[in-house]
């Protein structure tokens, strides 16, 4: 058994860690295709469901820096270990929830050690790779997370449709406790980083830094609140059933493969360029989701498409932070991650009150699009102050643009 996993280049260590992002990425996403059953079963306005998902982000966005700076000397083996019980118990919770208030509750404690989680993980994976290997693994755990936007959205919203919406929160934390054991018998012991967390803030004195995590939060934000909301766009606007939500976001997830594989080969070929050029995409085609979303024939490619694009700018955003952090990268990662979840919190929000107050769920896709032209704005200002630096490489970098 061993032998084929060297075979396949997926040792056991970075299996069970690919195994729980997998889980948590599920139990991020599934929301957006049970989000109408929550709403019947709870008995509240679908918008109310809506903030579920800006609980979640709130808990990414606090837990980023947070959970991270608190932890930053722990060994890393039981680090990951306690996180990832947090989580099972917080999905655990959140099938349990008697009433709105107390999903509430669980959603924003299953979200607070995410984006330590994803954080903790690439560095492990980093530590744990052959020399060379090092990148080849970090990809193996980044791919649990298009594993379960492509299987386990999809696979839990059939859970929850058939199940209950309850069931859909358990079988993710069932799949999250299995990654667990995993990490327990197979991550080996890793000691805490050298430095100071002191140090690791320091990177945060740096622009760069900062417009690339600004660059995360704003250019995401559209898209987002587009897809917290697909199910009711799929079903009031495309005029698709119910049955047809978990294979359409099988197109979306199948979508986001393919846009994580592109996106990465642009960056590397031109980093800044190519995601100003996939953020102006990304906006046309969420206009055009607008004109013609209520075709079926149309929406189907409309939203393998969306799903390409919106995972297609995520490496170069990744990227972007991992290049201006420098030696200081890993509370960058986490409060990158956190900055996604700024653009998940306010699309929650932003969404139900387009749905509740304004023109309708249509009207959502014009609102992305416009969202994703103010993040091609941060992306078009660092490509610009990424030129002037290399005209004038004497110039201190921070001086660019002041």
């Amino acid at each position: 058994m061993s032998s084929n996993y060297m075979e396949l280049r997926v040792p056991l260590p970075l299996l069970s860690l690919m195994l729980v992002v997998f889980g948590l990425t599920t139990g991020e996403f599934v929301i957006a295709g049970i989000l109408p059953d929550v709403a019947a079963g709870l008995a509240v306005p679908v918008s109310a469901a809506g903030r579920l998902v800006t609980a979640y982000a709130l808990g990414m966005i606090v837990g980023g820096p947070v959970v991270t700076a608190l932890t930053a000397r722990l060994p890393r083996r039981p680090l990951v270990a306690g996180l990832v019980t947090v989580s099972v118990l917080a999905n655990l919770g959140s099938a349990a929830a008697p009433g709105y208030g107390l999903l509430l509750a669980a959603r924003f404690a299953a979200g607070l050690v995410v984006a330590t989680f994803f954080a903790v993980a690439i560095a492990t994976a980093v530590s744990t790779a052959a020399e060379g290997r090092q990148a080849s693994a970090v990809a193996k755990v980044a791919l649990g997370m298009n594993l379960g936007i492509v299987l386990g959205t999809p696979l839990g919203t059939l859970v929850g449709q058939h199940l209950g919406w309850r069931a859909a929160f358990a079988a993710v934390a069932a799949v999250t406790l299995v990654g667990l054991l995993m990490v327990l018998r197979f991550v080996p012991a890793i000691p805490a980083p050298a430095g100071s967390v002191r140090g690791e803030l320091r990177v945060f004195a740096g622009r760069d830094v900062r417009l690339a995590i600004a660059l995360t939060a704003v250019g995401n934000v559209g898209v987002v609140t587009v897809f917290s909301y697909i199910a009711p766009l799929l079903t009031g606007v495309s005029g698709f059933g119910e049955g047809a939500v978990p294979a359409l976001l099988l197109v979306y997830g199948a979508g986001a493969v393919a846009g994580n594989f592109l996106g990465g080969r642009l960056a590397d070929r031109a980093l800044m360029p190519s995601l100003a050029g996939l953020l102006a995409a990304l906006a046309a085609v969420l206009v055009l989701f607008w004109a013609a979303g209520g075709v079926r024939l149309l929406a189907v490619p409309l939203v393998f498409v969306l799903g390409v694009l919106a995972f297609a700018i995520i490496p170069g955003m990744q990227t972007r932070v991992l290049s201006a952090a420098g030696a200081a990268p890993t509370l960058a990662v986490a409060v990158n991650a956190s900055g996604f979840q700024v653009a998940a919190a306010f699309a929650g929000w932003l969404g139900g009150a387009v749905i509740d107050h304004g023109p309708g769920a249509r009207s959502l896709c014009l609102v992305g699009a416009a969202l994703t032209v103010a993040g091609l704005g941060i992306a078009l200002a660092i490509l610009r102050r990424d030129r002037r630096t290399s005209a004038d490489p004497e110039r201190p970098l921070e001086q660019v643009g002041s």
